[in-house]
């Protein structure tokens, strides 16, 4: 299936994170600890901005893109809460996470070059 939308992305996403790609990760709750690295991956493949909202004391990270929200790892909370939508730059959302984590998403992803 072509990937033309982030959303199209998210069956891809959800094979390809792993321990590896987020401490967090729980096989019965893929998304876990995934946000940081899918925000990078999704900006890489989509353009677009990064944002971020809190969320109790951690921070948590998705997409802007041509004016829409995308956040392909909300299925990890078991809450409601509301966007805040501040943006931030790549390195800020790198160091919620590493690059190697990084990497091995774009490497699961079959995302060979990396962009940025």
């Amino acid at each position: 299936m072509p990937i033309s939308t982030p959303p199209d992305l998210l069956p891809r996403l959800r094979r390809a994170w792993s321990h590896e790609t987020g401490a967090k990760w729980r096989e019965d709750n893929p998304a876990c600890g995934q946000c940081s690295v899918t925000a990078l991956v999704v900006q890489d493949v989509f353009g677009g901005e990064i944002l971020t909202t809190r969320i109790g004391g951690a921070w948590h990270f998705y997409n802007q893109i041509d004016g829409s929200r995308f956040d392909l790892t909300e299925s990890q909370f078991t809450v409601r809460f509301s966007y805040e939508d501040r943006k931030i730059n790549r390195d800020e959302a790198l160091a919620d996470s590493s690059p190697s984590c990084y990497a091995a998403l774009r490497r699961n992803l079959g995302l060979k070059r990396i962009i940025g």
